[in-house]
């Protein structure tokens, strides 16, 4: 082998190096498109099943089909922010004329009386305080004037939104009245001799993360209902909104039941911050924890076995585990995107790698 041999193979993977980071950067500074993209698909996903029934079953054209489809999702964001913004709008109104002095006597009046139920002497909770070097007095050097501040900021956020919420449906009316635009794009990315099996898998990948999404949209609302009914008996104020972004939380798997939970409870004992704890706080409490328990029943034993067995065709146990390894690589993000990505991964390599053991052993049920 000779120097000049060595030097053109040196050249040539210093050239591939720096020409993946100059990807790797442009991507990076393109972020926000692909972000709008990857809703724009999933929107296209969720709406294409909506088009589908317009255009066969009511004998709609493909435009005017497409245009209703989008008013009803649009129609259906728009609800969603109505239920929303009056409620932060109020609330940030009443904490920027919160009385801070009878937050904090409340919150530990509350605290007293959680101790008093548990039996815990005063004595004990002192020592234990004190050896922890924790504050008695929750609030006490806490400035909550920053939560007016948070949220509105919130709302400026929102407002800047608009951009990319335009953007989002501008890219997603396209998605849908030309369902072969994305599949084109790809396609000139792809060898002559590999078409027909990428046309296969974006067609399967497309049925199969439709059905997921709709899964996930049943999933959700069964939740709400579940968490508003509940709600509505303990007598919580803004049970619906509270269902909603409680049952929203299901989407992030595992981690985000918890978390909805948890907001759900704590809602409920501020709720009614003052009321003596043992015959009102914990009751509520109690109730509300009935309802999570009876919602993630359902949820585990029927809506999410039916979203993966008829959907993206897996094992529940494939699914888990799958979550759990992009969880630990991605984080949230991973959990989230983790059973779509896992579905087209399958779907691809059922294509082109059919022959495979393990490929025909993971994709047998597709």
């Amino acid at each position: 082998m000779t120097s000049k041999i060595i030097a053109n193979g040196i050249l040539k993977a210093v050239g591939i190096i720096t020409g993946v980071l100059l990807l790797l950067y442009f991507l990076y500074i393109i972020r926000s498109v692909i972000a709008y993209l990857a809703i724009a698909v999933v929107i296209a996903l969720i709406g294409r099943p909506i088009v589908i029934f317009l255009r066969r079953k009511l004998k709609f054209p493909n435009i005017l089909a497409v245009v209703l489809a989008m008013l009803i999702m649009v129609g259906i964001l728009a609800s969603i922010v109505a239920l929303f913004i009056p409620l932060i709008s109020e609330q940030g109104k009443n904490l920027s004329l919160l009385n801070i002095d009878e937050l904090q006597d409340s919150i530990n009046k509350l605290y007293d009386q959680i101790t008093q139920y548990l039996g815990l002497s005063s004595e004990v909770v002192e020592d234990v305080i004190e050896d922890a070097k924790i504050e008695k007095n929750i609030l006490e050097g806490l400035d909550l004037g920053f939560i007016p501040d948070f949220l509105n900021s919130f709302l400026d956020v929102l407002g800047t939104a608009s951009i990319g919420l335009f953007s989002v449906l501008f890219i997603s009316f396209f998605f849908l009245k030309d369902s072969k635009l994305f599949q084109n794009g790809l396609l000139t990315f792809v060898p002559k001799t590999k078409e027909g099996g990428t046309i296969n898998s974006i067609d399967k990948i497309n049925n199969l993360l439709s059905r997921y999404f709709l899964g996930l949209l049943l999933q959700i609302f069964i939740l709400f209902v579940i968490y508003t009914i509940v709600l509505l008996i303990v007598g919580i104020e803004n049970a619906i909104v509270i269902a909603f972004l409680c049952a929203l939380f299901n989407v992030i798997p595992y981690i985000g039941p918890i978390i909805g939970g948890v907001i759900m409870i704590m809602l409920t004992m501020t709720s009614n911050l003052g009321s003596d704890f043992s015959t009102i706080i914990l009751p509520k409490t109690g109730y509300v924890l009935i309802g999570l328990v009876i919602g993630q029943l359902v949820d585990n034993f029927f809506s999410q076995p039916l979203i993966f067995s008829n959907s993206v065709k897996s094992h529940p146990l494939e699914i888990f585990l799958v979550i759990i390894i992009a969880g630990l690589l991605f984080g949230v993000v991973g959990m989230i995107v983790a059973v779509p990505g896992y579905t087209a991964i399958k779907v691809i390599l059922k294509e082109f790698l059919s022959d495979n053991k393990i490929v025909k052993s993971l994709t047998r049920n597709l």
